[in-house]
């Protein structure tokens, strides 16, 4: 493959939770790809995110001329286009609740999502969590112990080995570290928190880590 062949655009690595998860899906399955940064929050960000997405949003995939937005849409482009990267699990169960939960995450947890952003390089603990957080962050807890208990055996992540649904949840991983450290409040077992362990440890989230700490020192 080229190494041209894919130009991946995407947000400030502090903050793009939507930008991570193709990127860390493409880096962990060695996809080589041209990184495309578009400062957020400010005045210019919409007109330059217009001038390669239609949605006006990150990230967003090209490929040779066409253009590929929306994460999960992204990745199932590339599972389609490279079938043996294993970006679904092999078994029919397992691909069927992977999609399941990856198509959650895409579409629920809002109140997640508008109380705890993402900051990845913030630590920032909330002292009372809204009861529509609790929730959510109960059944995502639910959620990795599900995958983890049925199909987890072969490796550290959801499914074993690395997919999509790693590549969904992974900033998810971050908003814990970031606002909720103690997961055994909301019903984790230590599945949850080692799993968060095991997103942090990937070199690729290492790699994107050392990105965000780059971008803001070069913002001050």
């Amino acid at each position: 493959m080229a190494a041209n062949r894919y130009r991946l655009v995407i947000g400030n690595k502090n903050w793009s939770s939507w930008s991570l998860r193709p990127w860390l899906a493409m880096r962990r399955l060695k996809l080589p790809f041209e990184e495309i940064n578009v400062r957020l929050r400010l005045a210019d960000s919409k007109a330059e995110i217009m001038k390669y997405s239609p949605s006006g949003l990150v990230p967003l995939l090209l490929d040779g001329d066409m253009a590929i937005w929306d994460s999960l849409a992204i990745l199932e482009y590339l599972a389609e286009a490279h079938p043996d990267a294993g970006l679904w699990p092999a078994d029919r169960r397992a691909r069927a609740l992977a999609r399941c939960v990856s198509a959650e995450m895409h579409s629920g947890f809002a109140p997640l999502r508008n109380t705890c952003s993402m900051e990845l390089l913030a630590t920032n603990p909330l002292d009372s969590v809204p009861e529509d957080v609790e929730t959510n962050v109960r059944r995502i807890i639910a959620i990795w112990r599900q995958c983890r208990g049925d199909f987890g055996n072969d490796g550290p992540f959801l499914f074993g080995a690395f997919t999509a649904a790693d590549a969904m949840y992974a900033p998810v991983a971050s908003r814990f570290r970031t606002y909720l450290p103690d997961l055994a409040k909301y019903g984790d077992d230590g599945t949850a928190a080692a799993y968060v362990a095991t997103i942090f440890a990937m070199p690729e989230m290492e790699t994107w880590t050392e990105g965000a700490k780059a971008e803001v020192a070069s913002a001050t």
